[in-house]
C-alpha cells in the first residue's frame, strides 16, 4: 500500500472518529444525605430555581415531578423528567428532536445541558441548608 493511500486512510479514519458525537444518555441520581435538613418544597424549589437559570421551560410541577423542556438556537429540543423526593431526586431523558438519539445514545450537547443542570440543582441545595 502506497504511504499517499495510507496517510488518506488514517485521516479519514481519524476524520470519522472524532465527528462522533453521540454519547450514552445521561440520566443522574442523587441521594442526598441523611444529615440533609431539607423539605420536599425545598427540593422542588431548588430544581425549579436550577432550570430558570439555565432557561428551561417547566411544563408540569406535580407532587414529586417536575417536566421540564428546552429548545436550543431554535432547532434542538430535549424534555426531561425530574422526579424527587426530601431525600433524593434523578433526571431522566423523556424526549429529544435533532439530538440523534438512537439506541440510548445521543448528541454529547445533551448531556452537557444535564450535567450543568445538575450542578446547579446540587448547588441550590447545598445553599438551601443540605450539608
Amino acid at each position: 500500500m502506497s504511504s499517499l493511500l495510507r496517510a488518506t486512510l488514517i485521516t479519514l479514519a481519524l476524520l470519522t472518529s472524532a465527528g462522533c458525537t453521540s454519547k450514552p444518555v445521561l440520566n443522574t441520581q442523587h441521594d442526598l444525605p441523611a444529615s440533609a435538613q431539607v423539605s420536599e418544597e425545598k427540593v422542588k424549589q431548588a430544581i425549579v430555581a436550577a432550570l430558570q437559570k439555565r432557561e428551561w421551560i417547566v411544563l408540569r410541577q406535580s407532587p414529586q415531578l417536575v417536566q421540564a423542556e428546552i429548545t436550543v438556537r431554535n432547532q434542538y429540543y430535549a424534555a426531561i423528567d425530574i422526579r424527587y423526593t426530601r431525600n433524593s431526586y434523578a433526571i431522566t431523558y423523556r424526549d429529544s428532536r435533532d439530538l440523534g438519539y438512537k439506541d440510548g445514545k445521543i448528541h454529547r450537547n445533551y448531556n452537557r445541558w444535564v450535567s450543568m443542570l445538575d450542578r446547579d440543582i446540587m448547588a441550590g441545595l447545598r445553599s438551601a441548608g443540605m450539608q
